[in-house]
């Protein structure tokens, strides 16, 4: 992935944003980065989904359904709080990276 090392803290982001509103799992997180643009290997993935769970954002359950065995990743109350923490810094950054469109009144008046 290009600019992987400025990117990832999205896809951190992206995934925690997921994992608080319910249960995940890699394949699907795969698909649904992919939405948006991002586009990541499960060898990129998978081990980032390690990474959040070991640092206590994630928690993972295994499901089985006949021979296939599927992770879940839902977020804990410390990865919600990150996110929160995250979405603020987030706005204020946006705030000033973002530009501005200028009102219908002031560009009226040029």
């Amino acid at each position: 992935m290009e600019h992987h090392d400025l990117l990832s803290g999205f896809i951190r982001l992206h995934i925690l944003h997921h994992a608080v509103e319910g249960e995940l799992y890699g394949k699907w997180m795969i698909d649904e980065l992919g939405r948006h643009g991002y586009s990541l290997s499960p060898g990129t993935l998978y081990p980032m989904l390690r990474r959040l769970e070991t640092r206590g954002y994630l928690v993972s359950r295994l499901e089985r359904d006949g021979q296939t065995v599927r992770k879940f990743y839902r977020a804990t109350p410390a990865g919600a709080k990150a996110l929160s923490i995250a979405r603020n810094k987030a706005k204020e950054l946006f705030g000033e990276i973002v530009p501005r469109r200028p009102s219908k009144r002031a560009r009226r008046s040029r």
